[in-house]
């Protein structure tokens, strides 16, 4: 009996040695710490079960009550058993997995000792068969009330042992034999086993706490690489935001090289490479257009599936995660990496954590920078009621037509009280209906018009149904009022201005056009991107409608197109459904 202690140690230690190196293994320490469906369960089976087997395979042949020293057992004679450590793993899984999971290894270790033959074979199969079940079952109450501890899971190692000797005595005939091998093997084996239930436990236990602590210093470094950008990505997605944020995180994590992009070009890149990735119109790598159509993390790990078109490049692994702003992706985050093996799972963890800490900081700074264009419209808007040409201009008018048209000059007062009320009114909405949009134009046109009777003709051409569909307020008037300031002036001829609204399956547009004498090609470009010097105006209303519209919506394009002597036609493309920030109308505010 003594002798067989040191034997059992050993092959207590082939178990545990092989559970360690299964602990390595990214997916066996998930099944330890997460909830286990269908698959999961499966694949403790089949671990678990295969650890049965080699219990077996490594067993301590007794024959005649003496031992048999043995490397492998294939086979027994029909008068031996065997000593093993079987019940550690079954028991093992069975805490694990639950029932279900304790009754599929007891099958599988079972079977197998049923077939390598000895007097004890139906006993020791159908054993571990029950001890699967009942360990399971005991652990799956256990848990109900707290997690498995190691006393517990000990008691049951012990108790499970205990129920194959009983097993044996109560079935194998003539007792004599079963109660000689009881005597010689169970003591050593019951307490092999409750001291590698100790030390598997030890071992389960230093899993979960590296575990934790992996995850608290991946925590810990994100939310510190978070904060260290937050000031940049609270700019947006430009250059030298970008710029700064790649530096930031090449000096706290360890990728070889940082990179930036949004949905056209690469804003920044910092690190390795730096001589051929440039910040540039398009994408020097495939890697990132596949990242920012499929809007999931892609990985490479050689220069041939980064897809880099230089051949001197030193970038041989990438992890390439998408930034998303309201769920639609505006650019990516690349962490590139000059040896693959530095590209972990720990490092790919890391990135996931900090994209989409980024990406929750660019909708809090479009969500600030909405908000105080909101409130440039706010401050813009009172100021046009108190607009001083306008307003004289206006009174002039009504001032003529009082004695000449009173009727007319009635007319002319209410719509310059309806303008107004607009402007005011307008400036507390996120958004408000078409045809509200439109009673402001046509009240600036009527007040227009008045002064100007022949100089133009406006048409309004607005798709049926469209009237109750939301658009940010101020988006009309501005461009009807650039068309007369500046497509007519000078002009002779008749002027034509067409404000058109219809849909598309999936946008509404929106489009202001004149046949005016145009806007030269080096404004073109600059126009309603940045403020211009003019003597007519500075373009300041359409940088603030692309500004509004860009913050407002992840779908939404705003261009103008031009020809000299020919026309311009200013487009607003808004999406059907509208994302980035709350639609909210107040319809009381537009009641008269």
């Amino acid at each position: 009996m003594v002798n067989l202690i040191p034997l059992m140690i050993e092959r207590v230690g082939i178990i545990l040695i092989s559970v360690f190196l299964f602990s390595q293994m990214k997916h066996f320490r998930e099944l330890i710490h997460n909830n286990q469906g269908i698959r999961e369960k499966l694949m403790l089976i089949l671990i678990f079960g295969f650890l049965g087997v080699i219990s077996n395979y490594t067993g301590i042949e007794i024959h005649t009550n003496a031992m048999t020293e043995n490397s492998w057992l294939i086979g027994l004679e029909p008068d031996s058993a065997i000593a093993n450590t079987r019940i550690l793993g079954i028991a093992i899984g069975s805490l694990l997995g639950g029932p279900i999971v304790g009754l599929g290894i007891g099958l599988i270790a079972g079977l197998h000792r049923f077939f390598l033959g000895g007097f004890t074979a139906a006993a020791c199969a159908l054993s571990a068969v029950l001890a699967g079940g009942a360990a399971g079952w005991l652990g799956t109450r256990h848990k109900r009330k707290a997690p498995i501890s190691t006393p517990f899971a000990i008691t049951v190692g012990i108790l499970m042992e205990m129920i194959q000797m009983g097993m044996i005595l109560v079935m194998v005939k003539p007792f004599e034999p079963a109660w000689e091998l009881v005597r010689l093997i169970g003591l050593p084996m019951i307490t092999i086993n409750g001291l590698g239930m100790l030390l598997f436990m030890l071992l389960i236990q230093n899993i979960l706490r590296e575990q934790e602590r992996a995850k608290a210093l991946q925590t810990s470094r994100a939310f510190y690489i978070a904060d260290q950008t937050l000031p940049f990505f609270r700019q947006g997605l430009n250059a030298e935001s970008c710029r700064a944020v790649a530096e930031t995180m090449l000096s706290l994590t360890k990728a070889d090289a940082i990179a930036v992009t949004n949905t056209k070009s690469v804003l920044a890149h910092a690190g390795a490479g730096e001589d051929h990735h440039k910040p540039t119109a398009g994408f020097s790598t495939g890697l990132t257009k596949k990242v920012l159509q499929k809007g999931r993390v892609l990985t490479a790990k050689s220069r041939e599936e980064i897809i880099c078109t230089n051949s001197t490049c030193p970038l041989r692994a990438a992890v390439v995660l998408p930034l998303k702003v309201y769920g639609q992706t505006v650019g990516t985050l690349k962490l590139y990496f000059t040896n693959p093996s530095d590209l972990t799972e720990v490092e790919r963890e890391l990135a996931e954590g900090l994209a989409n800490l980024f990406s929750t900081q660019l909708e809090l700074a479009q969500a600030e920078q909405q908000s105080r264009l909101l409130k440039n419209a706010e401050v813009k808007a009172l100021q046009a009621q108190v607009h001083p040409h306008f307003l004289f201009n206006a009174i002039n008018t009504i001032s003529v037509l009082c004695r000449t048209d009173p009727e007319r000059a009635r007319k002319l007062l209410l719509e310059l009280s309806q303008f107004f009320r607009s402007n005011l009114q307008g400036a507390r909405q996120m958004v408000i209906p078409l045809e509200k949009e439109i009673e402001h134009v046509k009240a600036y046109l009527s007040l227009e018009q008045a002064r100007f009777p022949d100089r133009y003709e406006v048409f309004f051409d607005i798709e049926l149904g469209l009237e109750k569909s939301l658009v940010p307020p101020f988006i009309l008037q501005p461009l009807v009022e650039n068309s007369i300031r500046h497509a007519f002036s000078g002009s002779k001829t008749k002027g034509e201005v067409r404000i058109q609204a219809f849909t598309d399956q999936t946008h509404m547009q929106i489009q202001v056009t004149d046949n005016g004498k145009g806007i030269p090609e080096e404004k073109l470009d600059r126009l309603g991107k940045e403020t211009v010097s003019s003597k007519h105006g500075t373009g300041t209303a359409l940088v603030n409608i692309r500004s509004r519209l860009e913050g407002m919506y992840t779908q939404a394009s705003f261009t103008i197109t031009s020809e000299e002597k020919r026309g311009t036609a200013i487009s607003i493309r808004l999406p059907s459904e509208r994302k980035g920030g709350p639609a909210y109308y107040d319809e009381s505010v537009y009641s008269r």
